[in-house]
């Protein structure tokens, strides 16, 4: 294999010639067993039905209503205001009476396009877009070709969920000096009145504006509608634009949603999609280009394409388990954001990985009341974590109480923001006070041994399989890792540490069998296992770095793997045989870490082999670690991202990563 090149661009990503390759578009015709793939720009994620103009749900990040006096916080579904009905001479267009349907993802454009035919009447073509230019609103584009006189009446249905309060509905013409702007709003309560919302949509017509009729007899599902006559041969076009808003984010939601809305009307269809294409573009300048393997190009792709889709750099927000996609494990936070989703975003987009670290800097104060009421010091994250930064695992789960790694990964993640940043400011103002409480929290839970050495009891693990046990590696791991992260951040900025630091550091057990495989708790005797653990201390933790007890470890646990695990530890194995120079079998574990999870007809990952819950923006986290820290040999370092031994599938001609740190270099391994 070539040495690696790694060179800094000085040109600009549209004028590169990677861009003519393959790999941009997932394309169907199956209209049976249709998982979704949604269009999302980080605040707003809207999930697209395979029936034509439907839409299912618009998931709303970080909005919580909490669900009852004994039950938890969730994420909301907002007000859907993306719903069309389009007739043709009085029957509606349907699957029914379609043919030639067709759906194309557009990762490039972030655009969803469906195509059909409506038997010998008509041609249609529309899209949907989660605009990144705006990040509360989206757009629907359609095109009628006429291919007999024909008349069309069109309807936008403005859907709230049925559990929602206080719902109402009306119809307002904006008016200005030289235009006139229709506005079609419904604001209401969620469930348990945490939040107060409002959709808003407008028609964007590109000629003259027909007569508009509104509906609001049902305010859960109110409709604006127009008729027009197109001759044969005649394409019409229309556009809708709809926006979504919360008190979560707004103090005057309704009257937001309204302005959004009149903005996207005097901008146009046009103005508003050149900005969202230019916006996305500038993503794509940190994109991963695989030569020789067009399926995993696109899985790879789609992969990035759903990470960026769900995380902005300008939110301070986190990304749940099932992004924007779901509300799935109600819109919480968990390790999922810190160990998967969080290192190829912090590789190819800093910004982003600011955003997510920002979001527990925010929350620290909460993780400081959580640590004191457990009787402990410093910062104790929770496990689930809502807009509020408390716990939000049912009380009934020990994870909530005893999955106390998250802590742990807290801290390694704000560590890692400024291995790659080397922003000092930032890691004095914001990420040391969280390192700073998160080894005061360590120093106060360990417990010492009569030998000197430190032990941690009472957890739950990586492995979620065994609760209550002692010495768990891969917490034990991540407590070592981090109090010494927490020390060279002292040093840096010239802050004092407590005196058990260093020693809690260097002392704290991982436990072995007699063979010298390590041993995933202290009572641990082979049992089945949800995840990855142990090999977490190979990677991401370096803790373990003899080639031969990484490959005892993997030989051991990789049998242990329960097959309705979740896909990351198939992703750990492979980086792992990766670094050990096993190019087939990394390629074999990649593609098992994923493949039985895609869902058609679009790839859509579930979170397990045996699930169907798309998507699982934490498995794709793990798939691109995969690329981007096993084959391609990146690591994360004290001096930055470093390239050690790159090792590619035998199949793959080349890897190029471009747009890698803040320095947006690009790495490039042939064969």
């Amino acid at each position: 294999m070539k040495q690696s090149i790694i060179i800094i661009l000085t040109i600009l990503f549209l004028s590169s010639p990677l861009l003519a390759q393959e790999g941009w578009e997932l394309t169907t015709t199956e209209k049976t067993n249709y998982v979704p793939t949604c269009v999302a720009n980080g605040r707003i994620g809207i999930v697209p039905d395979v029936h034509p103009f439907r839409t299912r749900q618009v998931v709303l990040n970080h909005v919580f209503d909490r669900a009852g006096a004994y039950d938890i916080s969730r994420v909301l579904s907002g007000i859907n205001p993306f719903n069309l009905k389009v007739c043709v001479d009085g029957e509606e267009i349907s699957l029914g009476n379609s043919d030639r349907w067709e759906q194309s993802l557009n990762m490039k454009e972030a655009a969803l396009h469906t195509s059909l035919r409506y038997g010998k009447n008509a041609t249609v073509n529309y899209s949907i877009q989660a605009l990144r230019n705006m990040p509360y609103g989206g757009l629907m584009q359609v095109t009628v070709q006429a291919n007999k006189d024909l008349k069309l009446d069109v309807s936008n249905c403005i859907v709230t969920p049925e559990n929602y309060n206080d719902v109402r509905s009306l119809y307002r013409m904006m008016r200005d000096l030289d235009a006139r702007m229709p506005v079609f709003q419904t604001t209401a309560d969620s469930p348990y009145g945490a939040q107060e919302l409002a959709a808003a949509s407008g028609f964007i017509f590109e000629g003259e504006r027909p007569d508009l009729t509104q509906d609001t007899n049902n305010p859960y599902q109110s409709t604006l509608s127009f008729s027009v006559e197109l001759k044969k041969g005649q394409s019409y076009t229309f556009s809708l634009f709809g926006a979504v808003c919360s008190s979560r984010d707004f103090n005057d939601p309704y009257g937001e949603s309204e302005r959004v809305v009149v903005f996207a009307q005097r901008e146009g269809a046009q103005r508003l999609v050149q900005k969202h294409q230019e916006a996305w573009s500038r993503l794509w300048e940190s994109d991963i280009i695989i030569e020789g393997d067009l399926e995993s190009q696109r899985d790879v792709r789609f992969a990035l394409y759903n990470l960026y889709s769900y995380q902005r750099g300008d939110s301070d927000l986190s990304t749940a388990p099932m992004g924007l996609s779901a509300p799935g494990y109600n819109g919480h936070i968990f390790w999922d954001a810190e160990l998967w989703m969080y290192p190829p975003l912090l590789l190819l987009q800093p910004e982003m990985g600011r955003s997510m670290m920002n979001y527990r800097v925010d929350r620290l104060p909460k993780a400081q009341q959580k640590a004191r009421n457990f009787g402990f010091k410093g910062a104790m994250y929770p496990w689930e974590s809502d807009d509020s930064g408390e716990e939000a695992t049912p009380s009934w789960c020990l994870t909530g109480v005893l999955e106390q790694h998250i802590t742990a990964d807290v801290g390694i993640a704000i560590w890692n923001y400024y291995r790659v940043t080397k922003d000092e400011l930032w890691l004095k103002e914001k990420g040391w006070p969280v390192l700073k409480s998160v080894a005061e929290f360590w120093a106060s839970r360990v417990e010492q041994n009569s030998d000197g050495s430190y032990s941690i009891v009472n957890v739950v693990g990586a492995n979620e399989f065994a609760h209550g046990v002692t010495d768990n590696a891969f917490t034990n791991g991540s407590v070592k890792v981090v109090m010494d992260n927490a020390i060279k951040a002292a040093a840096l900025l010239n802050q004092p540490i407590a005196d058990d630091w260093t020693a809690i550091r260097d002392g704290i057990r991982i436990e072995q069998f007699a063979d010298g495989t390590t041993k995933e708790h202290s009572t641990y005797k082979g049992e089945i296992i949800k995840q990855a653990d142990v090999n977490l201390l190979a990677y991401p933790l370096n803790v373990i770095t003899d080639e031969a007890t990484i490959a005892k470890d993997l030989n051991y646990y990789e049998a242990k793997i329960a097959p309705e695990g979740p896909a990351m530890a198939y992703s750990i194995f492979s980086i792992l045989h990766a670094r050990l120079g096993n190019a087939d079998k990394a390629f074999e574990l990649f593609q098992r870490g994923y493949i039985p999870n895609k869902r058609a007809p679009f790839g859509v990952l579930a979170e397990s082999a045996v699930s169907n819950n798309p998507y699982f923006a934490t498995g794709a986290g793990g798939m691109l670690q995969a690329v981007l820290f096993g084959f391609a040999g990146l690591e994360l370092t004290d001096t930055g991202i470093n390239q050690q031994k790159a090792c590619l599938p035998k199949h793959w001609k080349s890897l190029t990563i471009t747009g890698v740190g803040v320095e947006k270099k690009t790495i490039r391994i042939e064969q």
